[in-house]
């Protein structure tokens, strides 16, 4: 249960981060309530997984899915750029994840 409520964060965090970026420093009013819920949401997830899981490898998994997410998102809105090597560094993030689970 650790593990899924770890990556449900991880999805929330891409869907904070990406709420931050559109609400013009916090001045659109639904955008920021779309960042506070899902930051919020997603950090509490993060401490629920963070009673069975070692902060490092969960701190790491958590930035990482969030982190590939944010990206994937930005690509596909057309807000970034898409390119081979960015997909091919976003791969490598998604790889890293998928080994810290694997090792645990």
């Amino acid at each position: 249960m650790s593990w899924l409520m770890l990556v449900l964060s991880g999805v929330l965090e891409s869907v904070w981060a990406t709420a931050l970026g559109r609400s013009a420093g916090l001045s659109r009013l639904g955008p920021s309530v779309v960042f506070v819920v899902a930051l919020a949401a997603s950090m509490a997830g993060l401490a629920y997984a963070l009673r069975e899981l070692p902060t490092g490898t969960a701190y790491a998994v958590w930035v990482g899915i969030g982190a590939a997410l944010t990206v994937l998102i930005g690509m596909v809105t057309g807000a970034e750029p898409v390119s081979a090597l960015r997909l091919l560094l976003v791969a490598g993030i998604v790889g890293c994840v998928i080994g810290l689970k694997a090792l645990h």
